[in-house]
Parts: structure tokens; C-alpha cells; sequence
């Protein structure tokens, strides 16, 4: 018989602390705590384990999906002053998105289910560090390609990310709250996204260095982000595939096709709504309303993610169907409200008409993505999450690239009209089929 193992199978401790499987993979702590996978497949904690309980693993893992949306929209203020410095045009602007989202897809489809195969702690990790030398990329960045070569690098990492930070939420999710990974899910981007905007158009408004301090302040982020991964508790065991599961490709699983498909016209919606925000919303702002300050271009975005972020909190208890109709009709409703501000010149009703789209939005991420949280199985999170993001960022991306360069051929103005009446059709859209459904579920439960 081994040491540290019984006749029944049921380990205590060997000589040194170190615990081996018993044949019906149940396990008694060892001295040094260490964690041994049982024959299920789950983490048994150590008598003396250093890891973070999940209650505090939870909350460090949604700063961290805080901090990694803050940095993918800290750039968005700081195009100006970049073009303003270096002299590139509108189309090279553009171009400097197109290369961020291209690493994001490109990231989302290659390593999207990895985290499913190979655990949670080590694509967080390399995400992290990723992100980190895109940082010091910009923090040294004195050219155009420098800058490619950056917005690229965190590309990668942030698709590597958000990923992985949505299954490993869903993995700490509290029994007792079952709903609670699908609502942070729905809160953090969009926090992030409206922390990221508004404090770096702040920093670029009032602070020096304008073009390197956010970065070294997110820097730092990442480095505390670095040590809370270091110690949080592993939540997806290892299992074969990993190398396979590199290959590009999206895989919905049969049993849950019907309902992620019945959420694509609202991720579309929704996120086409964001991707016009963060490409034209501070040059709108400049060009058609005069308000040329920094601030208010992070305002702008700010304006519609914050609001998302407290919708989408507001609106935890509400069931799913009900919040998908709402967003889809404020969707429609508040852009339509912008484009008259737009037209009329009214910066009042254009603000009005942003915080109705901002309900819409929030209200779309809760539902789309607290649905996800609860359909996917542990070993189905990672790849789904993948499927969800990868068609949210090419609605987010896909009009914003087109729309940078029409802006250049047709003007802003017809642009940003164009692109507009594009988002109200697409949330009329999802509206009419969210209401297809709901009247086909009670047809089917009538019977």
C-alpha cells in the first residue's frame, strides 16, 4: 500500500503531506495543502490552502474583467491626439482599429475554448502578460507602426481574456445566487468600458504625458491583476484537447443552438450601437457639436456604458424575455432620439437619446449573457463565450471600420447618419424577433 493511501481508497496523509488518488478519488487534506484532483475531476482544497476563497475570487476576477475592458477603450480618446501628433488621416485611423479587432477575433477563435482544456489560471496568466507588453508598447510608442504593433498585441490579449474571465464567473458562481455571474457579466464590460473612456479623456485633458501616463497606470493594474491570478483557486480541472482545440472554429453544442440563435439579432443590435459610439461618438461630438474637449469625447462613450453598466444592475431581477424586449425597443427608440439631436444640431437631445441606447444596451448584455451563464456546462463555457463575443465584436467592428473609411469619402455627417439608421433597423429587428419567439414559446406551452 501505498503512502498516504488507505485499503478503501480514501487517502490521509503520506510522510510528506502529499495526497495520492485513491480508487474512489475522495481525499483527506494533506499537511501541505496541496490540491490533488479527485477521480470526478473537481479540486479538493488542502488543510492550510493559500488560495483565495471563491467569494474573494469572485470579486477579484470581475476587477480584473473591469480592468481589461478599461484598457481596451483607453486608446479611443486618444486617436486625436495620436493623428494631431503623428499627421495620419481618418482611413489610418481606421486602420488602427481594424488591427485591434483582428487580433481580438482572430484570439477569440484560436484560443476561446483552451481555458475549457487546459484550466482557467494559466490563459488568465498569459492574457495578462500579453496585455502587459501591449501596455509598454504604447507607453514607448513614438511612431505609427509602434502603435499597430501595440493596439495588435492587446488584441490578442483581451480576447484571451474575456473568454476566460466569463467562464471562470460563472465557475465561482455562489449557489445561492445563481443569476450573479450572468449580471457581472453584463456589468463589467460595460463599467470598464465607460471607466476606460472617461478616465483617460480626464488624463489627456488635465494630466502631463498624455499619451503614456494611462497606459503606466493600467500597467500597474495588470501587475495586481498578475499576483491575484498567482493565488486564486483553479475552477476548470485539465482535460484532453487542449492542442486540438487551438483550431480556429465556432461550435455551439445541439441542445443549445435553438436558444444561442435566438440571441444573435440583439448581440448584433447591441453591439453595433457600442461599435458606433467608441469609433464616431468623440468625433461627432468635435466636428458636428463643437465640443472639442477630451472630456467630453470620453463623456460621450462614457454616457452610453455607464448608463449600460447600471441598467444592466438594475435590471438583475427581471426575467430574460421581458429585458430582451425592452432592449430591443430602446435600442431603436434612443438612437433614433441621437440622430434627430445629430440632425437638429441639439446637444441635449442627442445626451437624452444616448441614455436611452445605453438602457437598451445594458439590458441586451444582462439578458444575452446571464442566458449563457446558466446554459453552458463547465466544459462548455469557454467556447461559447467565444461564439458570443466573437459575433458581438464583428457587429462592433465590422460598421466601425466601414464607417471610418466612408467617413473620409462621404463626410461624418452623412456617416454617422447612415450608420445610425443602420442600428435602429437592427434593433427593430431584434425586437420582432424576440416577439416571434415569445409568441411561438407560449403557442408550444398553451398546447
Amino acid at each position: 500500500m501505498l503512502p498516504g493511501s488507505s485499503a478503501n481508497g480514501v487517502q490521509v496523509p503520506g510522510p510528506n503531506g502529499v495526497q495520492v488518488p485513491g480508487a474512489n478519488g475522495v481525499q483527506v487534506p494533506g499537511a501541505n495543502g496541496v490540491q490533488v484532483p479527485g477521480a470526478n475531476g473537481s479540486l479538493v482544497p488542502g488543510a492550510r490552502s493559500r488560495r483565495l476563497p471563491h467569494t474573494a475570487a469572485f470579486a477579484a476576477v470581475t476587477a480584473i474583467f473591469v480592468l481589461f475592458a478599461a484598457a481596451s477603450s483607453a486608446p479611443s480618446p486618444l486617436y486625436v491626439v495620436y493623428q494631431q501628433q503623428w499627421g495620419f488621416s481618418a482611413t489610418t485611423l481606421t486602420v488602427v482599429f481594424a488591427v485591434y479587432v483582428l487580433g481580438l477575433i482572430a484570439s477569440l477563435l484560436v484560443l476561446g475554448a483552451l481555458s475549457d482544456h487546459v484550466g482557467r489560471r494559466p490563459v488568465l496568466a498569459a492574457a495578462i502578460a500579453l496585455e502587459a507588453v501591449a501596455l509598454v508598447l504604447f507607453i514607448t510608442a513614438g511612431d505609427l507602426t509602434v502603435l499597430l504593433l501595440a493596439r495588435l498585441v492587446q488584441g490578442v490579449a483581451t480576447g484571451a481574456a474575456l473568454t476566460t474571465l466569463a467562464a471562470t464567473l460563472a465557475d465561482l458562481n455562489p449557489p445561492h445566487s445563481p443569476g450573479r455571474a450572468g449580471v457581472v457579466n453584463g456589468v463589467a464590460p460595460a463599467t470598464g468600458l465607460a471607466l476606460g473612456a472617461l478616465g483617460c479623456g480626464a488624463l489627456v485633458q488635465f494630466a502631463p504625458a498624455p499619451t503614456r501616463l494611462v497606459y503606466v497606470l493600467l500597467l500597474g493594474g495588470m501587475v495586481l491583476a498578475g499576483l491575484v491570478v498567482a493565488v486564486m483557486p483553479e475552477t476548470s480541472a485539465r482535460r484532453p484537447g487542449g492542442l486540438a482545440s487551438l483550431m480556429p472554429r465556432l461550435g455551439v453544442p445541439a441542445r443549445l443552438r435553438p436558444d444561442v440563435y435566438a440571441l444573435v439579432p440583439i448581440l448584433v443590435a447591441s453591439w453595433a450601437l457600442g461599435g458606433l459610439y467608441l469609433s464616431l461618438g468623440p468625433s461627432v461630438a468635435a466636428s458636428i457639436f463643437g465640443l472639442g474637449s477630451h472630456l467630453i469625447g470620453g463623456l460621450v462613450v462614457t454616457l452610453l456604458c455607464g448608463t449600460a453598466a447600471v441598467t444592466a444592475f438594475v435590471l438583475r431581477g427581471w426575467p430574460a424575455d421581458r429585458v430582451l424586449s425592452t432592449a430591443g425597443a430602446l435600442l431603436a427608440a434612443g438612437t433614433a432620439l441621437t440622430l434627430a439631436g445629430v440632425q437638429a444640431h441639439t446637444v441635449a437631445l442627442a445626451g437624452v437619446g444616448t441614455v436611452i441606447a445605453g438602457v437598451g444596451f445594458g439590458a441586451s448584455v444582462l439578458a444575452c449573457f446571464g442566458r449563457l451563464a446558466r446554459l453552458a456546462a463547465p466544459a462548455e463555457r469557454g467556447e461559447l463565450f467565444a461564439v458570443a463575443y466573437v459575433i458581438a465584436y464583428l457587429a462592433f467592428s465590422l460598421p466601425a471600420v466601414l464607417a471610418g473609411f466612408a467617413s473620409t469619402s462621404i463626410g461624418l455627417h452623412a456617416t454617422a447618419v447612415a450608420y445610425s439608421l443602420g442600428v435602429i433597423a437592427l434593433g427593430l429587428t431584434a425586437l420582432a424577433a424576440q416577439r416571434r419567439r415569445s409568441a411561438a414559446a407560449a403557442a408550444v406551452a398553451s398546447c
